[in-house]
């Protein structure tokens, strides 16, 4: 039996999400191991004790870390989200628990959704929704996004798609990831992020598809929107620490940029008196981009994939490099960050 790999009938704990709802589809698992359900700190401590695994299906929850004292025999967990970032505290950093996530399962979701948010911008579905309530006809014309360039912050499987859509309509594409490569199937030329600031000026559309790490928080601040086109327009599909959000708003204020499509923020739920709701030029959605009818049961074919995996002492999908927070690719050449 391999490392990390469980005892005959392992305990798998399983932190639910908001209102207790429970993942679908685990009768496999339940049949080879024991799932301990916990949607409290105290049902978590609970479960924990004597746990080989656990699943975070609530992967904003930070109970894991305020439970950990209890996780002595944890060989592995994996998270229902590709962002780690809640999770990976300090304790499960320097810990010798294997990390996996699902990266994959939201990619062209995330894609799909960056595109419409470019199409309703650049067609201006905001201002053609708020006439209509307002009767009024007035005509006008768009822009189209087939020859404006779009920058791709990020350059994992989430980046990948979003490059690879934009590409179809004609966009002009570059990527920015950890290391810089001067040609990439989806994202055409990719820059290195430590010289992002050198490529701002070129780019219609900055879309933001990073992890959270220590280089990518607060990766985008004042000085970074000092260089985007005044007409330029910010999407955060990544995490909203990468963002700068008071620079941010003076940005939109001042009409340094044009406008922002967030669907990430540093405190979420985005409190209801923040600026952000009711600034001209900014949609706001709740965490959203990712989500689609369907991927519940995706996300848990993904886990029961890797707890097969794991029960035979096979190589676990996705594992997280836990000093750099995310799943480095692994063919190709190609970095997430």
């Amino acid at each position: 039996m391999t490392p990390g790999a469980p005892r005959q009938r392992p305990v798998v704990a399983v932190l639910v999400g908001g209102h207790g709802q429970r993942p679908p589809g685990l009768e496999p698992v339940a049949e080879a191991a024991v799932v301990r359900y916990a949607a409290s700190l105290h049902e978590l401590r609970d479960a924990l004790d004597g746990a080989d695994a656990v699943l975070v299906w609530n992967f904003q929850s930070s109970m894991l870390r305020d439970a950990w004292a209890h996780a002595r025999h944890l060989r592995w967990i994996h998270v229902a989200a590709a962002g780690v970032d809640t999770v990976l505290f300090p304790e499960l950093a320097s810990s010798d628990v294997i990390l996996t996530n699902s990266r994959g399962v939201f990619d062209h979701a995330i894609g799909e959704y960056v595109l419409g948010l470019m199409l309703s911008f650049v067609k201006d579905v905001p201002a053609t929704i708020d006439l209509q309530r307002r009767h009024a006809w007035q005509f006008r014309e768009t822009a189209m996004l087939r020859g404006q360039t779009v920058l791709v912050v990020g350059a994992g499987g989430v980046g990948l798609a979003i490059g690879r859509l934009a590409r179809c309509l004609g966009m002009r594409v570059i990527g920015a990831a950890r290391t810089a490569r001067p040609s990439d199937p989806d994202l055409g030329r990719i820059v290195a992020a430590r010289d992002l600031e050198a490529v701002l000026a070129e780019a219609d559309y900055v879309a933001v598809a990073a992890p959270l790490t220590p280089e990518t928080k607060g990766m985008f601040g004042a000085a970074a929107f000092a260089r985007m086109k005044p007409t330029a327009r910010l999407i955060n599909v990544g995490r909203g620490p990468i963002v700068d959000e008071d620079a941010l708003l003076a940005a939109l204020r001042s009409k340094r940029i044009a406008g922002a499509a967030l669907d990430v923020f540093t405190e979420e739920p985005l409190p209801a008196d923040h600026p952000f709701w009711d600034l001209a030029g900014v949609i706001v959605s709740p965490h959203m981009s990712g989500d689609f009818a369907g991927c519940q049961a995706a996300l848990s074919e993904l886990f029961r994939e890797n707890f097969a995996r794991w029960r035979h002492g096979e190589p676990l999908l996705n594992v997280v490099d836990k000093r750099r927070g995310y799943v480095p690719t692994q063919t190709g050449g190609r970095d997430e960050a």
